[in-house]
């Protein structure tokens, strides 16, 4: 369906270019011609060239409405989110994401789920997984994909310096198993016991499970649940979202021409937004808009910044 749906959109957008063309040569003529009756010609010529220029910009619009609905009709998703540069004071602002994101989740009434976190001993997160399913979640949420930069004081800075760390966040649309099947021969399974909170089933038995993706080389583990079965799930449900989305990013790669004036289409590593707690500001630099009061946004307030990228983001 996925396939389909590229190939018509990319048979239209040659079309389209080549109309284009044709009505840049004929206004070419235009300028250059004298005899009265080629004229006449290339005149009906340019009417019927953007009659057709007309048509397909209509179809274009169509394949933009479906890929939409197709986007509004995904109500699981995995969402990612890793602490960059910045270290201690990163895995921080990385938990404080995350709890933004679950309050956002609460007030959607959106199940949320934490499949996996990766703590530190201070209470920051150096990565967190989480599957999220609600109406509407990935449209939603999908614009928070990308790099995350804040800009603050750390509670452990001694000299009042602002310091600067950035947090990766990925949002994937959450493949099941007919979605992307993957054979036992691409992967290996290694299985060890979980560290940190758990309790003594969880650190006594080998619990944990870590799959390596061999074509790819991804690796996903997971220890957040008790037994050896669940990580398993939560592992492969990971992985089977990470390779279909790795496979999503290529095909959008191939269409960067056409589609750059969509945000955020294949650029998740460039940096989106900054958190500037000293002037109590955030600013999403896709739509260089500015929302003040930090402290509400984190606790959930989302609502205005999400619906602003979806509007941009509908822009053909």
């Amino acid at each position: 369906k996925r396939f389909a749906w590229l190939q018509e959109h990319i048979e239209i957008r040659e079309e389209h270019e080549a109309a284009m063309l044709r009505l840049r040569e004929l206004d070419e003529l235009l300028e250059k011609e004298t005899d009265p009756e080629l004229l006449t010609l290339v005149e009906d010529e340019r009417k019927n060239a953007l009659a057709q220029k007309k048509d397909l910009e209509g179809l274009l619009n169509e394949k933009e409405r479906e890929k939409r609905e197709e986007e509004e009709s995904i109500h699981e998703i995995i969402m990612e989110i890793r602490a960059g540069v910045g270290g201690e004071e990163a895995a921080l602002f990385a938990q404080t994401l995350g709890r933004m994101y679950e309050r956002f989740c609460e007030r959607r009434g959106w199940k949320f789920r934490v499949l996996s976190a990766t703590r530190t001993e201070i209470g920051g997160a150096k990565e967190l997984i989480y599957e999220i399913a609600g109406k509407g979640c990935f449209a939603a949420l999908q614009g928070e994909s990308g790099v995350h930069r804040v800009q603050r004081i750390p509670d452990t800075e001694k000299n009042g310096r602002v310091h600067t760390s950035t947090i990766s966040v990925a949002v994937l649309p959450k493949a099941a198993p007919m979605d992307m099947e993957i054979r036992a021969d691409e992967i290996r399974i290694d299985v060890y016991r979980s560290s940190g909170p758990g309790g003594q089933h969880a650190n006594k038995t080998s619990s944990a499970v870590r799959i390596t993706h061999l074509p790819t080389g991804l690796v996903v583990q997971s220890q957040q649940a008790r037994s050896q079965i669940e990580n398993r799930e939560i592992a492969m449900t990971i992985l089977r979202s990470r390779i279909l989305q790795q496979k999503k990013d290529a095909e959008q790669q191939g269409m960067a021409d056409e589609r750059r004036k969509q945000i955020g289409a294949a650029a998740r590593s460039e940096k989106v937004r900054t958190y500037n707690f000293p002037q109590d500001r955030i600013t999403d630099h896709r739509v260089n808009k500015n929302w003040h009061n930090i402290t509400k946004i984190l606790d959930g307030e989302l609502e205005n910044i999400v619906q602003t990228i979806q509007e941009t983001q509908r822009v053909v």
